[in-house]
This record gives C-alpha cells, sequence and structure tokens, in this order.
C-alpha cells in the first residue's frame, strides 16, 4: 500500500506505474474516491462540532422558548450529520479497496514488458548437462528409482498429488537442512511458522483482496499460505520495532499451500507445480532506505546463487519485466534451473523487494535517530523449494544407466554418493 498523500502528489508516476505493471487499476477513481472522502470528513466534522457547540449552549439558556427552537434545530443538525456519516461510511469503503490494489512502482532498472516471456536474462552459471545417451525426465526416472508414486499420490489427494519415497524423502530433508546450514552460518535467525494464517497477514503482504482464488480458506476464514513471507512478515505486525535491531534476517522453512488458480493445463504431471510443497525462504525487514533495500535484494539473490552453485545445478538469472512483477514488488530476480529433458531452464527462485508497500499495511514500524515513526522495508527470496527443486537436481545428475549421482554438498546428509 502506498501513502495517499504520494498518490496524491505524483498522480502520473502512479499512471505510469499501472502502465508498465499492466494493471487494470483506476487512478482518477481513488483520487475522486480521496476527495469525496475528504469532503464529507469536514462537513462531519463541522456538524459534530456545531451540535458540541449547541450543547454547551443550551444548558445556558434561561429562556425556554429559545431553548427548545435551539433542540429543535440540533435535531435537524444531528439527521443531517448521520446522513452524511452513513455516506462517509460508504466512500470510506470504496476508498480503502481502492487504496488496497495500487500496484508499487516499479524500480528505473525494471525492463518494459507483458509477462514472464520478456523477462530479460543477465547471468548464466554452469555449463548445461550434456549426455552421450538420451536424457530421461524426471517422471520416468524418478518412477523407475521407485522415488515417487504419482498414481497413489493422486488417489489420496487428488489433482497435481504425489508420494515422494525412499532417497526422494531423504534428499528432500537433506536439501533443506543443507540450506539452512547456509544461512545459519550467514547469520540468519531460523523459523518454523504457523501457515494456517489470519486474513490480516495476507492482506498486509498482498495477497488479499486479488489474489484469494489461490488461497485455500478453511471454514473460519482462515487461510493456508502459499510462501513462508506470510506469517513471517505478520510477525511484527502492529508492531515498532528498535531501531538497533534492524535489519532482521529470517530463515523460514514451511510447508506451503497454492490452488494453483489460472494454470489450468500448465505442468500438469509431475513435481514442478503441486498443490502441496515446502520452502526454505529468506526474508529481510531493513530501515526505509532504497539503497539498503538494494543491497539486500543483490545479497539474497547471492545467497540463493550460492545454494545453486553448492549443489553444481546449471542455472540462469532473470530480472523480472515490468508485467510479470506483482502488486507490491519494486523488483524481482529469478532463478532458473536448466531442465535437460526439456530443454530449457525451469524457475526455482524468486527474490523480491517492496520498499514498505507490505510493512505499510501491517504497520510495522520503527523510530529513526531523530525519533520520527518510519515503515520498515521488507524483502524477500526462495533459498530452496520443494520438490521442485528435484527435477533439475535428478535429471541433471541422471547415468546411462538410471541411476542418479547425490551431488557432493548432500552426500553428508544422504549417507550414499548414488542413487540407483
Amino acid at each position: 500500500m502506498l501513502d495517499i498523500k504520494f498518490i496524491r502528489e505524483n498522480k502520473e508516476v502512479i499512471k505510469e506505474a499501472v502502465r508498465k505493471k499492466k494493471s487494470d487499476f483506476n487512478v482518477e477513481a481513488l483520487l475522486e474516491a480521496d476527495e469525496q472522502r475528504i469532503k464529507l470528513t469536514s462537513e462531519v466534522d463541522n456538524l459534530r462540532a456545531c451540535q458540541n457547540e449547541a450543547s454547551s449552549k443550551i444548558s445556558q439558556i434561561q429562556d425556554e422558548t429559545e431553548r427548545d427552537n435551539l433542540i429543535e434545530q440540533m435535531k435537524e443538525v444531528k439527521n443531517s450529520r448521520e446522513k452524511k456519516e452513513e455516506e462517509l461510511k460508504q466512500v470510506m469503503e470504496t476508498w480503502k479497496n481502492l487504496l488496497l490494489k495500487v500496484p508499487n512502482i516499479p524500480d528505473s532498472s525494471v525492463p518494459e514488458g507483458k509477462d514472464d516471456s520478456e523477462n530479460q536474462e543477465i547471468k548464466i552459471w554452469g555449463d548445461r548437462s550434456k549426455f552421450d545417451f538420451i536424457p530421461k525426465g524426471h517422471i520416468e526416472l524418478m518412477t523407475d528409482l521407485k522415488l515417487v508414486d504419482f498414481e497413489r499420490g493422486i488417489k489420496v489427494s487428488g489433482f497435481r498429488g504425489y508420494f515422494l519415497k525412499n532417497e526422494a524423502v531423504l534428499l528432500s530433508f537433506a536439501i533443506w537442512q543443507h540450506a539452512m546450514k547456509l544461512a545459519l552460518e550467514d547469520g540468519f535467525t531460523s523459523l518454523l511458522p504457523p501457515v494456517l494464517d489470519r486474513p490480516e497477514n495476507f492482506m498486509g503482504t498482498g495477497y488479499l483482496p486479488d489474489g484469494e482464488e489461490d488461497l485455500y480458506k478453511t471454514q473460519d476464514n482462515d487461510y493456508l499460505a502459499g510462501t513462508a513471507e506470510v506469517p513471517t512478515m505478520g510477525y511484527y505486525f502492529d508492531e515498532i520495532v528498535p531501531l538497533d535491531r534492524l535489519p532482521y534476517k529470517f530463515i523460514v522453512f514451511s510447508p506451503c499451500y497454492r490452488r494453483e488458480a489460472g494454470s489450468h493445463g500448465k505442468d500438469t504431471q509431475g513435481l514442478i507445480r503441486v498443490h502441496e510443497f515446502y520452502k526454505v525462504e529468506q526474508v529481510i525487514l531493513c530501515e526505509a532506505n532504497h539503497q539498503e533495500s538494494v543491497n539486500w535484494h543483490e545479497k539474497l539473490l547471492a545467497n540463493a546463487e550460492r545454494f545453486m552453485q553448492s549443489l553444481k545445478i546449471p542455472y540462469r538469472v532473470v530480472i523480472n519485466c515490468a508485467g510479470d512483477l506483482g502488486q507490491g514488488q519494486v523488483k524481482k530476480y529469478d532463478i532458473e534451473a536448466w531442465v535437460p529433458s526439456e530443454g530449457k531452464f525451469r524457475e526455482t527462485h524468486s527474490i523480491s523487494y517492496f520498499h514498505d508497500f507490505q510493512a505499510r499495511r501491517l504497520n510495522t514500524r520503527y523510530r529513526d535517530t531523530e525519533g520520527r515513526l518510519r515503515f520498515v522495508h521488507s524483502l524477500n527470496g526462495t533459498l530452496v523449494a520443494s520438490p521442485r527443486i528435484l527435477v533439475p537436481l535428478i535429471e541433471n545428475f541422471q547415468q546411462a544407466d538410471g541411476s542418479v549421482v547425490v551431488p557432493e554438498a548432500l552426500r553428508p546428509y544422504l549417507g550414499k554418493d548414488i542413487i540407483k
């Protein structure tokens, strides 16, 4: 959410953000609602002040007729105030709903573009795997090695259901532990959060109101989080945090749930796109300074790259174009791993920063050195998401006999060098 004063004073900037992000938001409708809100608030305040002034006078008037006349006049004022208050209530509802939908302003370094097809490659790491045999896809490899059971997963869970089995389970734990170890060595604080969360956390992080179709909702009107960002950002909801504790660096492990609404026909088989998965997520809260956010954004990307390099999985980094940014994102990088069976890179990581967009919604603040209350800046980035990471890992390390070499970094956790 952006400051309404900033929006009023920078209307054209907001309109440009709407254009770049391919949003259908109507800036003029918000400003019109804002003018009505200000006008009606003033009118209600004036009528209330009139009532208060009259109330003081009534007790002092000796003449009964004069007092009765003033009382009658105040009844009309009261009726008028109540009508204005009801009108203001409706305008406020419209105003709040519109304000929640204002897109954040993309950084000047974000390229133009309509969707992820126009994201720009900025780096490639590692050599794409070359085989002297026809490489298999992860579905065939993992099925043959008894690492996954999709048939029974679908029977038990429904569409996109899966069971990981045997070494795939151990490999998953190894990946999580390895990711956590790297982050803890870098001074991050670990969290294991609740993922059954109140709506306020989703509203605060920007997944509501517009992203509700992709959320699982309970009968108590709470939701299951699709990323650890949601509960972690809610950790300091409506709090003033001490300046000397910033930045907060959290590494968070959690299950995640997504309905994958809008992905009909995409990745309907395998482990690329599933309803239930697990993430090790980096979350940063820092001072309200653009350069501070930029520096942490690059750091989170470097951490994710270090993880991928430790597994020796070939990947590329792309900067997301404006049309592929979420409502609150100022800038985002994706890491895409090489998937041999598809002959292309597939997204495994996203790293974003938001300035104070989320903190303003969540009312997470700190006092600066001059004692002024400021909203913190927030960032988040994937360190690893599984089972998706198993796809490039299994495929890139496959052997001609159908076995899979375990990346060296994971062998201490897994206790073996090869899966066969």
